[in-house]
C-alpha cells in the first residue's frame, strides 16, 4: 500500500486499495447513517482512509452533501423509439424524486456496456438503471458485489439476481396467437432475432407453445441483431408466399417491424389484403405506412415509475435484491389485421 506523499490522497486511492468502487467509498465517507453499505465494508474503507491520511476537500464535501443525486441510464440505442421514449419517462420520474439522469447507449456491445458502468461509477452516480446486453453479466455482478444500487428495465438476466422491471412477454405472445387464430388465419410467421436475451426468447417461446397447443401451421424467421433490414428482406423473400391461404406476420419488435413493413411496401404486398401484420412496440414510424399497424403497447410510464421506485429504495434502504416487477402489455387493434 503506497501513496505519493506529495499528492493528496483521493477516494479513488481508497477504492483501489480497499478493492471496492469509487461510489461505495463515496457512500461511506459522505452519506448519513442508514447507508446500504455493509458494516464490514464501511470499517475496511475507513481503515484504509486513515492509513493513507485521506483528508476530503471540505468545500467539495459541503457542495456534494449526502449524495450526487445523479442516476446513470444505459440503453442499447437511444435513437430507437422504444428506448428514447422509456428514457424520457425515466427522466420525468427521476426529476420528481430529485435526481438528474446521465444517459449512455451500449449499442448491444458488452465492452461498451462495461465502460459505461465504469464511467458512471467514476461520476459517482447514486445508482444505475440498465438495459443489459448479452455478455454484460460480469459487469453487472461487479456492481452488485460492490453493493451498488442497480435495476434492470425491459430486459432481465437469468443468471444474475438483479431487481428488474419487464413485460409479460410470454403471455402477450400467447395472446397474439390466440387473436390471430380466432380471426381464422391459417398460417403464422414469427419474425424475430437469433438471440440469447431472455425477454426476447420469452416472446418466441410463448408463440411456439401456443401454436402447438392450437395446432396451426407456423414458421419462424430468425435474424441476427446487426444489419437487420437486409436480413429481414432476404428471409421474407424466402418464407412469405402470397397464396389463397390466410397468412399473418408477427414482428418481434419495432426495428424488425419497420424492416418487414418496408419489404411489403417495396414488393407491393398489400396489408391486410394479401397478408396481415402485428408488431411489438409503439413507434411513429408505423404511421408512415399505408395501413395503421396493430401493435403491442408497452406501459412505459408504469415501467419507469417501478424502475425508479426499486432504485430509490436501494439507494436509501437495504431493499430486497432480485425483486422483479412484471407489467402487462396491451394489444392495440388497428387495421393491419383483416
Amino acid at each position: 500500500m503506497s501513496i505519493n506523499k506529495m499528492k493528496r490522497a483521493s477516494i479513488k486511492d481508497i477504492a483501489r486499495i480497499a478493492g471496492v468502487s469509487v461510489a461505495t467509498v463515496s457512500y461511506v465517507l459522505n452519506r448519513k447513517e442508514g447507508s446500504r453499505i455493509s458494516e464490514a465494508t464501511k470499517i475496511k474503507i475507513l481503515e484504509v482512509a486513515k492509513e493513507i491520511n485521506y483528508a476530503p476537500n471540505k468545500i467539495a464535501r459541503s457542495l456534494k452533501m449526502s449524495n450526487s443525486k445523479l442516476i446513470g441510464l444505459i440503453v442499447p440505442d437511444i435513437s430507437n423509439d422504444f428506448f428514447s421514449n422509456i428514457a424520457r419517462w425515466i427522466e420525468n420520474e427521476a426529476m420528481k424524486l430529485g435526481y438528474t439522469i446521465l444517459i449512455g447507449s451500449s449499442d448491444e456491445n458488452p465492452d461498451k456496456f462495461r465502460q459505461l458502468t465504469e464511467l458512471f461509477s467514476e461520476q459517482q452516480v447514486d445508482g444505475m438503471i440498465v438495459v443489459p446486453v448479452v455478455g454484460s453479466d460480469d459487469a453487472i455482478k461487479k456492481l452488485l458485489n460492490n453493493e451498488y444500487p442497480v435495476v434492470s428495465v425491459d430486459y432481465y438476466l437469468e443468471n444474475v439476481n438483479l431487481p428488474a422491471v419487464t413485460l409479460n412477454n410470454f403471455e402477450i405472445s400467447e395472446i397474439i396467437v390466440d387473436y390471430l387464430i380466432d380471426h381464422n388465419f391459417e398460417e403464422l410467421i414469427y419474425v424475430g432475432y437469433n438471440t440469447k436475451l431472455p425477454h426476447l426468447l420469452d416472446r418466441q417461446r410463448g408463440f411456439e407453445r401456443k401454436v402447438r397447443e392450437r395446432g396451426i401451421i407456423a414458421k419462424k424467421v430468425l435474424v441476427d441483431m446487426k444489419d437487420v433490414t437486409p436480413k429481414v428482406h432476404t428471409e421474407l423473400k424466402k418464407q412469405l408466399k402470397i397464396t389463397s391461404k390466410k397468412t399473418a406476420l408477427y414482428f418481434l419488435n419495432n426495428k424488425i417491424g419497420i424492416a418487414g413493413l418496408n419489404y411489403l411496401v417495396r414488393n407491393k404486398i398489400k396489408v391486410p389484403e394479401d397478408v396481415s401484420v402485428i408488431a411489438f412496440d409503439e413507434t411513429d414510424a408505423y404511421t408512415l405506412f399505408p395501413t395503421e399497424v396493430t401493435y403491442i403497447r408497452q406501459p412505459l410510464e408504469e415501467m419507469a415509475v417501478n424502475a425508479l421506485k426499486l432504485l430509490d429504495d436501494q439507494i436509501k434502504n437495504f431493499s430486497e435484491k432480485g425483486t422483479r416487477i412484471i407489467c402487462s402489455g396491451e394489444l392495440i387493434k388497428m387495421k393491419s389485421v383483416k
